[in-house]
């Protein structure tokens, strides 16, 4: 069994190791597993960085690498994450498969030494997140979840102003709101695969079943793999929740909602999902329905002196009183790219990124529990100390 003080040392000679190579100057070799429009939309914000390099493309589906291939042309292309990863001259990887995948991109990245940006949720199951904590501090490699909330200034500053200053007060509840448009009946076409569609490696982790374009054109409509709204949406908000609140899991979950739209396509994620979480002091409720015309998307704290909203573009904090003037502030652009700089940065200094591993395992706890709520149709206890679902 290695020692703590040995443990100590290789972590140190790996940072040493990656010094030596990544020079302050030098530029980071990427490589990309997964580039559908999310992976190779982020994979464009890397690029932007004068200090990447994209090196190598992976992809199921070679039809794929088209876009991804514009921006990096010279990108060797590969059809098996493992392959990329023996390539000495990427440093660095960039997840953006799907969600079934992120656990196993992310620990065989890890293993191969490569430093890791995972698109979010972290993964699919409750049990995996420990496992990828683990691989990130055995291995010494920076793991950064897409969490981008993390990184954006329209979040931090009122977190400071108003929140850790007490100008909110006391915040007993929280409305976290990420509406869907309306339901659409999923693609049958191409009723036939393509013929160099991997389709056993695109299930990779889930059960065999036979071609479905709907399933792999819109695999977050089925819980085989991923949660849904609860997970795509809800990760994202329930972090900042976390980030606002305390980086704990909740005491209980409930679920309300279910396919209320159906299509006939054998989807299983829920349209209208509904989730009330139970905080030591507070509650929150996590919105994501299917409406034509629903409210503006994002998060309000009500604490006893205002009210916060904050999205990725604005805030707003409203004191109480019939005459108050509310405190405004808007910022364009993405903050995805922030995100990025940050990931780059920590892979030089070897310090934790703003979304680390730890933080995010924390934060995928409340959707993977409103998921199962779902599914077992009751609420859920929940040990926040002991990450378990306890029994009534």
């Amino acid at each position: 069994m290695m020692t703590r003080r040995q443990a100590a040392a290789g972590a140190a000679m790996t940072a040493l190791s990656y010094s030596r190579v990544m020079g302050a100057n030098d530029r980071i070799g990427l490589g990309v597993i997964g580039t559908g429009g999310r992976g190779t939309y982020v994979m464009g914000l890397f690029h932007k960085n004068a200090d990447v390099e994209v090196r190598a493309l992976c992809d199921v589906y070679p039809a794929r690498f088209r876009e991804a291939l514009t921006v990096a042309p010279n990108a060797k292309t590969f059809g098996i994450h493992q392959k990329l990863l023996e390539l000495p001259e990427v440093d660095a990887v960039l997840i953006g498969s799907p969600d079934h995948w992120h656990k196993d991109h992310a620990i065989d990245a890890m293993n191969a030494g490569k430093d890791v940006y995972s698109e979010k949720p972290m993964c699919r199951k409750r049990e995996e997140a420990p496992l990828m904590v683990k691989t990130a501090r055995s291995t010494g490699r920076i793991l950064q979840i897409g969490l981008q909330q993390r990184s954006g200034p329209i979040y931090l500053d009122p977190l400071e102003k108003f929140v850790k200053s007490g100008a909110i007060g006391k915040i007993s509840h929280i409305d976290a709101v990420w509406h869907g448009g309306t339901m659409r009946p999923l693609p049958a076409e191409p009723a036939q695969k393509p013929e160099n569609l991997d389709w056993l490696r695109f299930l990779g982790p889930v059960s065999y079943r036979d071609w479905n374009p709907g399933q792999y054109l819109n695999f977050r409509a089925f819980l085989d793999f991923n949660g849904g709204k609860l997970t795509d949406f809800g990760h994202h908000w329930m972090d900042v929740v976390h980030m606002y609140m305390g980086e704990r899991a909740p005491n209980s979950v409930v679920f309300a909602g279910g396919i209320y739209y159906d299509q006939h396509d054998a989807r299983t994620a829920p349209d209208t999902c509904n989730a009330l979480f139970e905080y030591d002091g507070f509650s929150v409720l996590f919105q994501s329905n299917a409406y034509a015309v629903g409210p503006e998307y994002g998060i309000t704290f009500y604490g006893d002196k205002g009210k916060l909203f904050v999205n990725r573009n604005r805030y707003e904090f409203t004191p109480p009183g019939k005459n108050a003037s509310p405190v405004t502030q808007q910022t364009p652009g993405d903050i995805t790219s922030n995100h990025v700089r940050n990931f780059l940065d920590c892979c030089k200094s070897r310090k934790r990124p703003n979304a680390d591993a730890a933080i995010a395992a924390i934060s995928i706890l409340p959707p993977l529990l409103a998921v199962q709520s779902y599914e077992e149709q009751r609420r859920l206890r929940f040990d926040p100390v002991r990450l378990e679902v306890l029994p009534f």
